[in-house]
């Protein structure tokens, strides 16, 4: 997924001194309170983080007297949508005006009715809503569809994404991956017949009628047979 991206960082705690003795700890709480919030400095919403600790050693610092601070590296998976990128979530629900989506399992989407191309048609089939293609009807969003999409916007502070489906290259992810799975085998199997060699055609005044072949090597037959009796 586009908005998915690792990095590291240098960060530092301050913690209680009654927490010296519980430091690593101590961080990881600290840390814990950073998951799916949308953070400023990072540019982006923390998922994973997974600290470094190279010195055991912490420093009081000033200013901020009793605290300590702890310095560390992190690695840290972040999620952060910009306009345009492609996103995979769940649609959970489907109506004629909208399309709601999660993604990654805590960030929700919404794709309003003018952001969804044409191509799709609103029905309710079998007592249930869905979009089909009116190009491919093999091509349909339901509610538990993976559907990919692109970014419009994204709410930092509630964690809410405006989507669209305007994009070609977007729908349902298990159609799209299986229009480029035959994709792929015609382009082989236009590739494997372009390699093959031509079948050469000899000069017309080189060859000789299948025919008049037999009938030569038949007579070279009788003239070797006829010699021998002769001998």
């Amino acid at each position: 997924m586009e908005a998915l991206k690792e990095c590291r960082a240098n960060l530092v705690v301050y913690l209680h001194p009654q927490k010296a003795k519980r430091v690593k700890d101590a961080v990881y709480r600290e840390l814990s309170s950073l998951l799916f919030k949308f953070n400023e400095a990072l540019d982006g919403v923390v998922l994973t983080y997974e600290p470094k600790f190279s010195s055991n050693l912490a420093k009081i610092l000033p200013g901020i007297h009793p605290y300590f601070g702890v310095r560390f590296e992190a690695k840290l998976l972040l999620f952060y949508p910009k306009p345009e990128m492609l996103l995979e979530g769940e649609v959970v629900k489907v109506g004629q005006q909208s399309i709601h989506i999660i993604v990654l399992g805590f960030a929700s989407a919404f794709i309003a009715d003018e952001d969804i191309r044409e191509d799709f048609k609103y029905k309710i089939k079998h007592g249930k809503e869905v979009y089909i293609s009116r190009s491919d009807k093999k091509h349909r969003i339901k509610v538990g569809t993976t559907l990919l999409f692109s970014v419009k916007s994204f709410d930092e502070e509630m964690l809410h994404v405006c989507g669209s489906l305007i994009p070609t290259n977007t729908g349902s992810v298990q159609w799209l991956e299986r229009k480029a799975e035959e994709s792929q085998a015609d382009s082989v199997t236009e590739k494997s017949i372009s390699n093959k060699r031509p079948v050469e055609v000899l000069e017309t005044d080189n060859l000789v009628p299948y025919s008049e072949k037999l009938k030569s090597e038949n007579h070279i037959k009788k003239s070797r047979r006829s010699k021998n009796r002769a001998s």
